[in-house]
């Protein structure tokens, strides 16, 4: 059960898949049958199916190249991706928040539980990030402890440093896990 007393449903069947190396390791990625991205395993993750073959595979290779771009330096690049996830209502509302953060800028746990109407839900918002499926596309990378302090995140602490320094949240070793 979800904070908001709704449950949590499987994401949709994917109509294609792939594995990309980034400089923080291999992403699996997979997206649903209209080219929108489901899920992201970050680390070393089981090998996704094979690509579907016609317009399927090109959706997927969409996203693949809009990761590449991210990764090669096109920041932007993510807010090409479109995600199809479900969740309960407020970890939707979280995950359209994480969204909003702007690249170069993070937000606090209790700056999102503010901004979805539930200013007391700071946990809930963690478990929210956590449970997130489609990760640096929805970025959870960005929230970090109201102190400035790293926080959590389920690719370890060292993927999230990276992904912050990528995109200029963070400079040098300013920010540490507290």
């Amino acid at each position: 059960m979800g904070d908001d007393g709704g449950m949590t449903t499987a994401n949709p069947s994917p109509a294609a898949s792939n594995i990309l190396d980034t400089p923080i390791g291999p992403i699996a990625l997979w997206v649903d049958p209209h080219g929108r991205l489901t899920r992201v395993e970050v680390g070393a993750p089981a090998r996704p199916e094979p690509f579907a073959t016609g317009h399927d595979a090109d959706l997927a290779r969409d996203v693949t190249a809009s990761l590449r771009a991210y990764f090669g330096g096109d920041l932007a690049a993510l807010d090409d991706i479109d995600t199809a996830t479900r969740g309960t209502g407020f970890q939707q509302r979280v995950w359209a928040a994480l969204r909003r953060i702007p690249v170069g800028e993070t937000a606090s746990y209790a700056d999102i539980a503010a901004e979805v109407g539930s200013p007391r839900a700071v946990r809930a918002v963690g478990r929210a990030n956590a449970t997130n499926p489609t990760g640096i596309v929805v970025p959870c990378h960005r929230v970090v402890r109201s102190d400035g302090t790293l926080g959590g995140y389920g690719g370890g602490l060292d993927r999230k440093r990276w992904l912050l320094r990528h995109e200029g949240a963070i400079e040098r070793e300013l920010v540490h896990a507290g």
